[in-house]
């Protein structure tokens, strides 16, 4: 018993200073990655800001900081400062849909989220009850696909050795996985939004892993 503790002890410490040296270096990566562009695109937008008050001569400062605080606190209430008031409700059915989704998921995009009162409690309350049933149809669905699989392995293995189909299954499943999941996806979002299939790319995976930070949302930039 005691050999077995003092194992389950160092196993123990071993994933807790792996999942803490993983963290610190990651943190250290997006440092060196990110923070110099961060600081270019701040230094960008001040110069902006400079050159507006050039040209517009009968403006102050604090009256512009004035105004870029009205624009960040409409875009940060998800009202897109350009245009006018005619511009597609972000609550219109499809998006309201597409938000229900990403809650039931759990993915979380960000980019859209409940400012009233009762639509906050009242997504608390479904994702309560979104998430469990969602994770049961996954469970249903996986079930309906293995059970398929399984009489189609069956059926194959009447004609075709064992070992082969072993492998061809294994192949076909790492080649159809990739293909159905990233590259087609990446593929569609670049026809359909204009980016790039890097940023497709990107997208896919960071919806299918559900970590969904939201800075590229399908429709967002339409």
């Amino acid at each position: 018993m005691a050999p077995l503790t003092g194992l389950r002890i160092r196993w123990t410490a071993l994933v807790i200073f792996t999942h803490s040296g993983y963290l610190l270096l990651g943190a250290t990566i997006f440092q060196l990655l990110e923070q110099e562009a961060e600081s270019k695109n701040r230094d960008q937008f001040q110069l902006e800001k400079l050159k507006f008050l050039t040209n517009y001569s009968c403006l102050d400062g604090p009256a512009l900081e004035r105004f870029v605080k009205v624009i960040v606190e409409a875009w940060e209430s998800r009202v897109d400062p350009s245009g006018n008031s005619t511009n597609p409700s972000n609550w219109d059915f499809s998006s309201s849909f597409f938000f229900a989704g990403t809650v039931v998921t759990t993915i979380g995009y960000g980019n859209l989220s409940p400012c009233t009162v009762w639509g906050k409690v009242f997504c608390v309350f479904y994702a309560l009850c979104g998430i469990p049933l969602n994770l049961a149809f996954l469970n249903l669905l996986s079930k309906f696909i293995h059970f398929n699989l399984g009489l189609l392995k069956r059926g194959i293995f009447l004609v075709v050795p064992h070992k082969f189909i072993e492998v061809l299954a294994v192949t076909l499943f790492l080649v159809i996985g990739s293909v159905l999941l990233l590259v087609i996806p990446p593929l569609m979002f670049s026809y359909v939004e204009g980016w790039s299939y890097g940023e497709g790319f990107y997208f896919a995976f960071i919806t299918l892993s559900s970590i969904g930070f939201g800075d590229y949302v399908v429709g967002m930039y339409q």
